[in-house]
């Protein structure tokens, strides 16, 4: 505003009284900011009488739009620093913890196991930093499972990390008849078959799944077809792959196990053999979880001809299994009793651990291997990889499976 007629304070009484009808505006705060300080020093604020001041301040409230209360804290800062001056508005911001490559540390660890949950994936990153003496690792071990899945959300993170939503698999409800007992020792078996789709009438390959209820250690084969004379040498030879000494067998009531085949090699090995029972869905419920997290993780849904079998189960052999026993952190339960008595199951983050891990935590573990094998081969086993090392490895070995499954080509109807 140009107020350069106004010299006098008698004069601006008079603009007052003028323009009692006129409201005025100022563009900006900096500008009546700037304006208010001028006026004022162009009055001598601090030699004015009482009633000249008041005159001033009602000219300041008509020209700026502030209000009495505005006003007088403006002329208040003036008088204490001789100028008028906008503080400006910081925003308050948390410092960042974790650098942009710590966030790319996570999204790679991500990738590169799956995108597992949020405790298995920070025991990951603890295992690379304290375990494998990575030392980019150090402060992203540190890091809270919440605190993770909110840098899951970041720009950073979903710049580096490509996450592909799969279909959901249909939960199958199997009966059983004998629910197993393990006793809390390693060797009590639980198995599963996955089949792998049909094409134009064609059968796709089988995936025998076979895991540990104490430990989860679990061993994975393929098959071309679900028969006595495909499956037994393959199970024969999944049982020997576990470390410990196994005790039990038990399955669902589909004939590829309930057979007299089946049942007489699992005799000569002294094997207790379980069926299923009816109405008690969640007896084999830990094979079947690991058939979706695991199985089907890995090798999708889509068709594979039967032909790749041996294929994948090199695979499996060289990357697979070692991969989920060694280097994929797993959830074990806790039973806890509430105050009604009744035992629930918990999943705490100090339990979250590989199956190996698992093995070695038991009382009396080395009671429990066969002969032959010992903790310092599966040290060796264990130690010779990073978590993340040994997951880069066989992300590279799958792509060049399915490279190869790709060229078998659909069956011809």
């Amino acid at each position: 505003m140009k107020d350069t007629q106004l010299q006098r304070v008698d004069q601006v009484k008079g603009f007052l009284k003028g323009s009692e009808v006129i409201e005025f505006k100022g563009q900006t705060s900096d500008e009546k900011y700037l304006w208010t300080e001028e006026v004022l020093i162009k009055f001598k604020y601090r030699r004015l009488s009482k009633g000249d001041k008041g005159i001033l301040r009602r000219y300041i409230e008509k020209v700026t739009g502030y209000s009495r209360s505005q006003v007088a804290r403006l002329i208040a800062d003036y008088k204490q620093t001789g100028r008028l001056q906008k503080t400006r508005y910081i925003r308050h911001r948390f410092p960042r913890k974790y650098t942009p490559k710590e966030i790319e540390l996570l999204a790679r660890t991500d990738e590169l196991h799956g995108f597992l949950s949020g405790p298995a994936t920070k025991k990951i990153l603890q295992r690379e930093y304290e375990v494998y003496g990575n030392n980019e690792f150090k402060r992203i071990s540190r890091i809270s499972v919440a605190h993770l899945y909110n840098q899951r959300k970041s720009s950073i993170y979903r710049a580096v990390a490509k996450r592909y939503t799969k279909t959901k698999p249909a939960v199958s409800r199997i009966g059983q008849r004998a629910k197993p007992d393990a006793m809390g020792q390693p060797g009590c078996i639980r198995v599963d078959t996955v089949h792998q789709g049909d094409l134009n009438g064609h059968k796709g390959v089988y995936h025998i799944n076979a895991i540990d209820e104490v430990t989860q250690w679990e061993i994975v084969a393929s098959v071309e077809k679900i028969s006595e004379a495909y499956l037994v040498p393959v199970l024969g030879s999944m049982l020997e792959e576990f470390p410990f000494v196994v005790r039990g067998f038990h399955s669902d009531n589909g004939s590829e196990f309930v057979n007299n085949i089946v049942a007489r090699l699992l005799h000569k090995m002294l094997i207790t053999f379980t069926k299923s029972r009816p109405r008690q869905s969640n007896d084999n419920g830990l094979v079947e979880t690991k058939n979706g997290s695991v199985i089907r993780k890995q090798l999708g849904y889509a068709y594979i001809p039967q032909g790749c079998a041996e294929l994948i189960n090199q695979f499996n052999k060289d990357f697979f299994n070692l991969y989920i026993n060694f280097h994929r952190p797993c959830f074990f339960p806790v039973p806890v009793t509430d105050s009604k008595g009744k035992i629930r199951k918990t999943y705490p983050y100090e339990e979250v651990r590989t199956p190996y891990e698992k093995l070695k935590s038991i009382p009396d573990p080395e009671s429990y291997l066969r002969a032959g094998v010992t903790f310092d081969k599966l040290d060796a086993i264990a130690m010779k990889m990073s978590d993340n090392q040994f997951a880069e490895r066989m992300v590279n070995a799958h792509s060049v499976l399915f490279k190869q499954i790709s060229r078998f080509g659909n069956p011809v109807t």
